[in-house]
């Protein structure tokens, strides 16, 4: 007999951080069905920008510690 999506929920929910953003992901890819085929080329295009403006001068770099400082702060 299939579980209930409140029985999954809660087993889910036992399962450590990395488990659940691993497992996450792997639901979330699974409703990705009509991805752009170009997808790729944009986000490859936008990172050049954004390295482009940093090296330019035109953006300030943040610390990789500052950046994950303030995420688990607004996570919180």
């Amino acid at each position: 007999m299939p579980m209930k999506v409140q029985e999954i929920e809660k087993e889910a929910l036992r399962l450590s951080s990395h488990e659940r953003a691993l497992l996450a992901e792997h639901l979330i890819g699974s409703l990705e069905t009509d991805t752009d085929p170009d997808a790729e080329r944009y986000w490859i295009e936008e990172a050049e920008r954004r390295y482009a403006d940093y090296k330019a001068g035109r953006v300030k770099a943040i610390p990789a510690d500052q950046v994950f400082k303030d995420a688990r702060t607004k996570l919180k």
